[in-house]
Protein backbone atom coordinates (compact mmCIF):
# COMPACT_ATOMS: atom_id res chain seq x y z
CA UNK A 1 0.00 0.00 0.00
CA UNK A 2 0.97 3.58 -0.88
CA UNK A 3 0.56 6.66 1.26
CA UNK A 4 -2.61 8.33 1.67
CA UNK A 5 -3.42 10.54 -1.06
CA UNK A 6 -6.57 12.56 -1.70
CA UNK A 7 -8.45 11.11 -4.89
CA UNK A 8 -9.80 14.50 -6.44
CA UNK A 9 -11.94 13.61 -9.15
CA UNK A 10 -13.83 10.73 -8.62
CA UNK A 11 -15.30 11.50 -5.39
CA UNK A 12 -17.16 14.65 -6.29
CA UNK A 13 -19.46 12.58 -9.06
CA UNK A 14 -20.55 9.97 -5.83
CA UNK A 15 -21.02 13.48 -4.04
CA UNK A 16 -22.99 15.16 -6.65
CA UNK A 17 -25.41 12.23 -7.06
CA UNK A 18 -26.22 12.65 -3.41
CA UNK A 19 -26.58 16.32 -3.14
CA UNK A 20 -28.97 15.64 -6.38
CA UNK A 21 -30.76 12.84 -4.72
CA UNK A 22 -31.10 15.27 -1.98
CA UNK A 23 -32.88 18.01 -3.67
CA UNK A 24 -34.88 15.85 -5.29
CA UNK A 25 -36.00 14.22 -2.46
CA UNK A 26 -36.33 17.98 -0.57
CA UNK A 27 -38.68 18.97 -4.03
CA UNK A 28 -40.67 16.28 -3.79
CA UNK A 29 -41.16 16.79 0.09
CA UNK A 30 -42.67 20.48 -1.03
CA UNK A 31 -44.72 19.04 -3.78
CA UNK A 32 -46.22 16.95 -0.96
CA UNK A 33 -46.51 19.88 1.16
CA UNK A 34 -48.49 21.52 -0.73
CA UNK A 35 -50.33 19.16 -2.38
CA UNK A 36 -51.47 18.23 1.42
CA UNK A 37 -52.50 21.84 2.04
CA UNK A 38 -54.48 22.14 -1.17
CA UNK A 39 -56.50 18.61 -0.37
CA UNK A 40 -56.97 19.70 3.36
CA UNK A 41 -58.45 22.95 2.19
CA UNK A 42 -60.28 21.39 -0.36
CA UNK A 43 -61.89 19.12 2.43
CA UNK A 44 -62.16 21.69 4.81
CA UNK A 45 -64.70 24.07 2.08
CA UNK A 46 -66.62 20.63 1.52
CA UNK A 47 -67.14 19.80 5.01
CA UNK A 48 -68.51 23.66 5.05
CA UNK A 49 -70.40 23.50 2.27
CA UNK A 50 -71.71 20.08 3.44
CA UNK A 51 -72.79 21.42 6.96
CA UNK A 52 -74.78 24.24 5.18
CA UNK A 53 -76.44 22.05 3.02
CA UNK A 54 -77.38 19.62 6.11
CA UNK A 55 -78.88 23.17 7.76
CA UNK A 56 -80.58 24.01 4.98
CA UNK A 57 -82.20 20.54 4.49
CA UNK A 58 -83.10 20.71 8.15
CA UNK A 59 -84.98 23.71 7.46
CA UNK A 60 -86.65 22.37 4.56
CA UNK A 61 -87.57 19.65 6.20
CA UNK A 62 -89.19 21.18 9.04
CA UNK A 63 -90.89 23.40 6.82
CA UNK A 64 -92.46 20.87 4.82
CA UNK A 65 -93.49 18.84 7.52
CA UNK A 66 -95.47 22.02 8.99
CA UNK A 67 -97.04 22.33 5.50
CA UNK A 68 -97.96 18.46 5.66
CA UNK A 69 -99.34 18.54 8.96
CA UNK A 70 -101.18 21.77 7.50
CA UNK A 71 -102.45 19.53 4.88
CA UNK A 72 -103.58 16.80 7.10
CA UNK A 73 -105.82 19.51 9.59
CA UNK A 74 -107.29 20.80 6.19
CA UNK A 75 -107.96 17.54 4.83
CA UNK A 76 -110.07 16.15 7.64
CA UNK A 77 -111.93 19.30 8.01
CA UNK A 78 -112.77 18.98 4.70
CA UNK A 79 -113.72 15.49 5.09
CA UNK A 80 -116.16 16.13 8.09
CA UNK A 81 -117.81 18.76 5.62
CA UNK A 82 -117.73 16.16 3.15
CA UNK A 83 -119.64 13.76 5.53
CA UNK A 84 -122.19 16.51 6.75
CA UNK A 85 -123.13 17.44 3.30
CA UNK A 86 -123.48 13.61 2.19
CA UNK A 87 -126.03 13.59 5.01
CA UNK A 88 -127.64 16.49 3.85
CA UNK A 89 -127.90 15.49 -0.46
CA UNK A 90 -129.50 12.06 1.27
CA UNK A 91 -132.33 14.09 3.11
CA UNK A 92 -132.78 16.48 0.22
CA UNK A 93 -133.02 13.32 -1.82
CA UNK A 94 -135.27 11.84 0.21
CA UNK A 95 -137.78 14.55 0.49
CA UNK A 96 -137.54 14.69 -3.32
CA UNK A 97 -138.38 11.14 -3.58
CA UNK A 98 -141.48 12.01 -1.58
CA UNK A 99 -142.53 15.20 -3.51
CA UNK A 100 -141.98 13.10 -6.52
CA UNK A 101 -144.45 10.47 -5.39
CA UNK A 102 -146.89 12.81 -4.62
CA UNK A 103 -146.40 14.14 -8.79
CA UNK A 104 -147.09 10.36 -10.04
CA UNK A 105 -150.01 10.39 -8.10
CA UNK A 106 -151.60 13.48 -8.80
CA UNK A 107 -150.59 13.44 -12.85
CA UNK A 108 -152.01 9.61 -12.55
CA UNK A 109 -155.26 10.06 -10.74
CA UNK A 110 -155.66 13.91 -12.47
CA UNK A 111 -158.44 13.30 -15.22
CA UNK A 112 -160.35 11.28 -12.31
CA UNK A 113 -160.19 14.06 -10.01
CA UNK A 114 -161.48 16.62 -12.69
CA UNK A 115 -164.51 14.95 -13.67
CA UNK A 116 -165.23 14.44 -9.74
CA UNK A 117 -164.25 18.47 -9.85
CA UNK A 118 -166.99 19.08 -12.75
CA UNK A 119 -169.98 16.56 -11.47
CA UNK A 120 -169.59 18.25 -8.00
CA UNK A 121 -169.48 21.71 -9.52
CA UNK A 122 -173.10 20.39 -11.59
CA UNK A 123 -174.62 19.11 -8.39
CA UNK A 124 -173.96 22.68 -6.27
CA UNK A 125 -175.37 24.52 -8.96
CA UNK A 126 -178.41 22.12 -9.09
CA UNK A 127 -178.58 22.19 -5.14
CA UNK A 128 -178.14 26.17 -5.21
CA UNK A 129 -180.70 26.49 -8.16
CA UNK A 130 -183.29 23.60 -6.16
CA UNK A 131 -182.96 25.89 -3.16
CA UNK A 132 -183.71 28.53 -5.06
CA UNK A 133 -186.51 26.96 -5.73
CA UNK A 134 -186.14 25.63 -9.19
CA UNK A 135 -188.15 22.35 -10.33
CA UNK A 136 -185.86 19.93 -11.94
CA UNK A 137 -188.43 16.81 -11.57
CA UNK A 138 -189.21 17.01 -15.43
CA UNK A 139 -185.62 17.75 -16.74
CA UNK A 140 -183.43 14.75 -18.07
CA UNK A 141 -180.18 15.43 -17.42
CA UNK A 142 -177.56 12.73 -18.10
CA UNK A 143 -176.41 10.42 -15.81
CA UNK A 144 -173.50 10.10 -15.02
CA UNK A 145 -172.72 6.56 -13.47
CA UNK A 146 -169.32 6.00 -11.46
CA UNK A 147 -167.63 8.08 -8.53
CA UNK A 148 -164.28 9.54 -7.94
CA UNK A 149 -162.12 6.53 -9.30
CA UNK A 150 -164.93 5.57 -11.60
CA UNK A 151 -162.74 3.65 -14.78
CA UNK A 152 -164.01 6.17 -18.02
CA UNK A 153 -165.07 4.15 -21.18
Amino acid sequence: FGPYTKKGGETNGVIAMIDLLVKDLDKEMQQAEVSEKDAQSDYETMMEDAGNKRAADSMLLTEKEGTKADTEEALETEKGKKAETSKELMGTMKYISGLHGECDWLLKYFEARKEARTSEIDSLTNAKAVLSGADFALLQTSARRGGFMAKRS
